[in-house]
């Protein structure tokens, strides 16, 4: 077998792009005796949620082009975020099933290495010459506990509001509306419930069918704008018993009761992320939505919906902080990197493979083509890029608000007791205090009481 890109390639330094949230695979496939290779790349690939599909497939086109002793399987997991990483992990405990690659979500990294299922990369990146035109802060997303990277970033994102001007116009509000409170929020959107009750107001995902998009891009938008936290970095716990953890709740009680949101049983419609960019916003049936950088990768052209008036028919605006208090606004990030299996029987392979596909041909392409923010800088520093997308500024700048989840290994469990709590209050089971106590317990049982301190 041979390789016929070799581990190196090379180009020079970073330039800020953006910094990531610390936002599988055990056995490997492996040659079948006579030196070939197959290397299986799992990832996910759910309704309008495609960014990996047309990466990939060009890479196993490619590769096995140039590299006719090694095949390339892809294993396209069509589940919601939650079932996904479930199938994942399902996949990896088998070494029949396990992947080489697969497409790992920033926050599971540390969860994943301490379950065994992925393989320490720095021999490999030492090698690889482009790894230094990864931004340093890009990089902090794919490390295990003990120092070691096992992620390559592939992209990141920032969270604000995305509006339809249509819908704001029509409720008398301005086509640069930018609230600077809650409060202001919550009145935009009683305006656009006034000035058509058929329209949705405002969209901010809930409860567990969507998964982490309802704990980071729902409630932790929320929680950090109150000044509030999750985890208590320097003492290494987590916070319970926050007061702004209950606020956080109430906002989420207010849009349910008072008709400021989808109805619950939209909101738990797993797919409904893919009904807010592909038919609410465009067909002018939500006005406000809490969203992600990513979204025109739906509308442009090669997206799964085009829409080619969304440049002139959406607008964008910073997430307030909850009483308007410093620094104003606030934004959570995230991304996915590429991974290699522990398990893999042929790692200098899968790793060829990677760097094939994270190079900065195919990091530009998916960079536009999916409006992520780059993390290369040779990528950011091209012409193509920001003309692609002209929010794209707008999003980069959110970096200097930016949050990220706690980059723990129980940070997953934490997330789906979050969702829990979330999806109480608004079907109207719990009230934001008794969700917070149940979450606290929750944290507790999952931790150790002496994990956690006081809010």
């Amino acid at each position: 077998m041979r390789l016929a890109r070799p581990l190196t390639a090379g180009i020079a330094a970073p330039m800020l792009v953006l910094a990531l949230a610390a936002c599988g695979s055990g056995g490997g496939t492996g040659g079948d005796g006579d030196g070939d290779a197959t290397i299986k790349i799992a990832y996910q690939k759910f309704g309008n949620f495609t960014q990996a599909d047309e990466l990939f497939k060009d890479v196993k086109a490619e590769y096995e082009d140039e590299n006719p002793d090694v095949t390339i399987e892809l294993v396209p997991i069509e589940a919601s975020q939650n079932d996904y990483f479930t199938k994942l992990a399902l996949m990896q405990r088998s070494p029949s099933t396990a992947p080489d690659l697969m497409y790992e979500d920033t926050f599971m990294i540390k969860s994943d290495v301490e379950a065994g299922y992925l393989l320490p990369l720095d021999d490999y990146l030492a090698e690889w010459d482009e790894w230094d035109q990864f931004v340093d802060q890009a990089k902090q997303a794919g490390l295990g506990d003990d120092g070691k990277t096992y992620g390559v970033p592939m992209g990141t994102d920032t969270r604000g509001l995305w509006f339809n001007k249509d819908v704001l116009a029509k409720a008398g509000l301005p086509e640069d509306w930018a609230p600077t409170t809650w409060d202001e929020l919550l009145e935009a959107a009683r305006a656009i419930k006034k000035a058509d009750p058929e329209v949705i107001p405002l969209n901010v995902y809930s409860g567990k069918p969507m998964g982490e998009a309802s704990s980071m891009q729902g409630f932790e938008m929320l929680l950090y704008g109150t000044g509030g936290t999750l985890y208590d970095a320097d003492e290494s716990k987590w916070v319970v018993g926050s007061q702004e953890f209950v606020d956080s709740l109430e906002f989420i009680q207010t849009i349910y009761t008072e008709g400021l949101a989808p109805t619950p049983q939209q909101a738990l419609d797993p797919n409904v992320g893919n009904t807010v960019s592909a038919e609410w916003l465009p067909q002018g049936k939500l006005g406000i939505a809490l969203d992600g950088s990513w979204m025109p990768g739906t509308w442009l052209e090669n997206g799964t919906a085009p829409w080619p008036e969304w440049t002139e028919v959406m607008g964008t605006a910073p997430m307030p902080t909850q009483e308007g208090q410093e620094p104003g606004a606030v934004s959570m990030s995230g991304g996915w990197t590429m991974a290699v299996g522990a398990g893999t029987k042929n790692p200098e392979v899968a790793f060829d493979v990677l760097t094939h596909a994270l190079d900065k041909e195919h990091a530009l392409s998916f960079a536009i083509e999916n409006s992520q923010i780059a993390v290369r800088s040779d990528v950011a520093e091209e012409p193509s890029y920001s003309e692609a997308n002209p929010t794209v500024p707008f999003f980069s700048e959110l970096v200097s608000v930016t949050q990220f989840r706690p980059a723990t290994s129980d940070y997953a469990q934490i997330s789906n007791a979050i969702q829990v709590a979330m999806e109480s209050v608004m079907t109207g089971q719990q009230t934001p205090q008794e969700a917070a106590e149940v979450y606290d317990q929750a944290v507790v049982d999952q931790v150790g009481e002496e994990n956690t301190t006081e809010g």
